[in-house]
């Protein structure tokens, strides 16, 4: 493992090119991001992946947003 910001986000070298998934699956935080932006409700995502829980959710949504915070530090410094 990489690193992680939370335990539920992990970065795997090997699994998914080292992009951030949540933890124990091959689910990207980029895919979880692109299906609330297309409209996908959370219940709608839950439903599609049975193994993922609202924690998982909201550790992706964190992370991003941390992320975020961290790009627009970097540009304002």
């Amino acid at each position: 493992m990489v690193r992680a910001a939370t335990p539920l986000i992990t970065c795997t070298p090997g699994i998914r090119s080292g992009k951030p998934c949540i933890a124990g699956t091959r689910i990207s935080v980029s895919d979880v991001l692109e299906y609330l932006a297309s409209g996908m409700s959370q219940d709608e995502i839950l439903a599609d992946f049975p193994d993922l829980r609202v924690e998982h959710l909201q550790a992706v949504l964190s992370y991003a947003a941390d992320r975020e915070k961290r790009l627009s530090d970097l540009t304002t410094a």
